[in-house]
């Protein structure tokens, strides 16, 4: 069998999640976010087990388009970031790709570039995140220059990023949307402006399109859960074994630095995972794991290959015992990424980006299933 770290993907999972940011914008179409090689969970499968759902995919850059198209997805793909350089349009026309663009430069290559056919376009504006975007004052010379070049240019869409849309306080999100909402009425302009928490939480800015990212993965991007997002099922499920057991008396150190010390006498179990596997080496002691489906926590830092709970109150626990370190217990026990981010101070999107390749995925589905 071998070592038992295996990230068990649900397909069923990923699909409900779809499903669900669509039913929460009926009048939208829906991007399919699957950057990062599909945020962990592997582009190519998720993108197969989406693909009649879905009407695109979006991307961060050209060379996750290729890995798609090479995976045979032939629906359209969205570059998030666009060109990096003005030689990849050849690749953008050839992959039949759609391109955002966020910058002058992007805009002069696009233009002095001659398609076999109009290539679609998202302009990108910069409504208050200032990361990726034309100032909402010039976006309209930008928005004409490419809408007066047919040949080149077509499907044109507004595009922008809330930085907020996720936090209870909303007011510089109804700032960002206030922007958004007077230049798509200006200009008469289908937008794609919703990301995860924008989708969940405010059908105010549910637009022509949608682009849902971390939450097709089961992950609640919002700072107060609502409804919408406690019916987010879990899709990656991390799960290991125990491999050894220790009984160590009380005020005795364990793992590297001593920095948990037994409170009284103690049963600590050694689970195959580590940072090493992807896990977070930051993750602090009490941080949550399940053992045979019952709650405990982490007890001594995070080893390469390794990392140590406590099983003291679960005297049933021992070698062989099933782990969850995040996601769904075979008896239903569910473990949220969310939760284990905090103790990590961190986020889940680094949790599930980071586990690294020497972890197998194993993908399931059960194709009788409902989607919803």
């Amino acid at each position: 069998m071998g070592r038992p770290l295996v990230a068990e993907i649900d397909l069923d999972a990923l699909r409900h999640n779809y499903c669900l940011a669509c039913d929460l914008a009926p009048t939208s179409q829906a991007l399919a976010v699957i950057k990062a090689d599909a945020y962990g969970h592997g582009a190519v499968a998720c993108a197969h087990a989406l693909s009649d759902l879905v009407p695109a995919f979006a991307v961060a850059c050209i060379e996750e388009a290729e890995v798609l198209r090479q995976g045979s997805i032939d629906k359209p793909i969205v570059l998030l970031e666009g060109i990096f350089t003005p030689d990849e349009l050849p690749r953008v026309e050839a992959l039949g790709l759609w391109l955002a663009v966020h910058s002058d430069w992007q805009v002069d290559a696009l233009l002095a570039y001659q398609p076999r056919s109009p290539v679609p376009v998202w302009i990108k504006v910069d409504s208050g995140m200032h990361r990726l975007g034309f100032p909402p004052k010039c976006l309209p010379d930008v928005w004409h220059r490419l809408q007066d070049a047919p040949d080149r240019v077509t499907d044109l869409h507004l595009m922008s990023h809330f930085a907020t849309a996720d936090l209870l306080d909303d007011g510089y999100f109804h700032h960002q949307m206030g922007l958004l909402e007077a230049l798509a009425t200006e200009l008469d302009a289908p937008t794609c402006l919703a990301n995860s928490p924008a989708t969940l939480a405010w059908p105010r800015a549910h637009g022509a399109w949608n682009r849902p990212g971390v939450m097709l993965y089961g992950s609640d991007p919002l700072e107060g859960a609502n409804d919408a997002s406690r019916k987010l099922k879990p899709v990656m499920t991390l799960r290991s074994e125990i491999i050894a057991v220790r009984d160590i008396e009380a005020g005795e150190p364990v793992g590297y630095g001593g920095r948990w010390i037994a409170p009284r006498c103690s049963r600590i179990g050694v689970v195959a995972a580590g940072y090493g596997d992807g896990y977070d080496r930051h993750a602090l002691d009490g941080t949550p794991v399940l053992v045979d489906g019952q709650r405990t926590s982490l007890a001594g830092k995070v080893s390469m290959d390794m990392l140590t709970v406590d099983l003291t109150d679960l005297p049933q626990a021992g070698i062989g015992s099933r782990v969850v370190l995040w996601g769904q217990d075979p008896d239903g026990a569910i473990l949220s990424i969310d939760e284990v981010a905090r103790h990590c101070d961190t986020i889940s999107y680094t949790l599930l980006t980071g586990v690294l390749p020497r972890v197998p995925r194993r993908y399931r589905r059960d194709k009788a299933s409902g989607e919803a």
